[in-house]
């Protein structure tokens, strides 16, 4: 490209690198709206970036209960790359179910067996713990984030509920529907990492809200980890396209020079 820019006349070359680089920055900076594509397998959705639950400090005992860990039902996080973000989970209509919270899935007395990895983290919507089947709060859980993203998803499971199915929406910064997906899901105590992952991905950061539900209406919805796909801020792509520009210009000045000199 440089080389043939140096064999322009200098008024052609101005343009025209102007051109080149008003074409990358209009790229850069309109992104207009994209379908996103269903991601069911964690290492596919290529994430960067992730929230483990564990970070929020209030983890739940449900062998010594103590309320002080619950969560509000609507409140900020940070990544563990510095991006936030908001969960929202609606407040539960049923009386006796529990705020959310964030629970260790593993064999008893140490956490609550469920069909996540052993050890993992886990945010709940909220149970009644006193009925069996539980009765609970099934979201949705809404996470927006704090600056759109390529990706994100998480596994997911439905309380006491063996089969059900799970639904992920996306939604882009002017609350315009990028896709909606629904995949089959299943629950058990097997402590087996058999929870399905529930994710999308777009080729460009267009996805501010991921909404996160199930077709069960009266259990409650888990998720553990959440990956997050990111890309680099768009001030050092700008930056980059400016070095890319000036360096055109440089080698532009030399040979203008060495013709000069020729001449001479």
């Amino acid at each position: 490209m440089i080389t043939r820019l140096l064999n322009l006349p200098i008024k052609k070359v101005s343009v025209t690198v102007l051109g080149i680089v008003s074409t990358a920055l209009v790229a850069v900076l309109s992104s207009p709206v994209q379908a996103v594509t269903l991601i069911t397998d964690r290492n596919a959705l290529g994430g960067n970036d992730q929230i483990d639950w564990s970070s929020l400090n209030q983890v739940f005992n449900p062998f010594a209960p103590n309320p002080s860990a619950f969560l509000p039902n609507s409140f900020s996080v940070k990544s563990e790359g510095g991006l936030g973000l908001n969960v929202n989970i609606p407040l539960s209509t049923v009386p006796g179910v529990t705020p959310p919270f964030v629970f260790q899935t593993s064999f008893p007395p140490s956490g609550i067996p469920t069909n996540f990895a052993n050890g993992d983290f886990v945010l709940i919507t909220g149970s009644q713990v006193v009925s069996s089947p539980a009765v609970g709060n099934p979201g949705p859980i809404t996470v927006t984030f704090d600056q759109p993203v390529k990706g994100g998803g998480t596994q997911i499971a439905v309380d006491d509920t063996p089969n059900f199915t799970t639904f992920i929406s996306a939604f882009d910064n002017a609350n315009n529907l990028l896709g909606t997906f629904s995949v089959p899901g299943t629950s058990s105590t097997a402590l087996d990492n058999s929870a399905i992952f529930l994710g999308v991905s777009s080729d460009t950061a267009n996805i501010k809200q991921l909404v996160f539900s199930s077709s069960i209406p009266n259990r409650a919805l888990a998720i553990n980890t959440l990956s997050i796909a990111t890309v680099p801020e768009p001030a050092f792509t700008i930056s980059l396209l400016s070095f890319v520009a000036l360096g055109a210009g440089s080698a532009l000045r030399r040979k203008l020079d060495k013709d000069d000199k020729s001449i001479a």
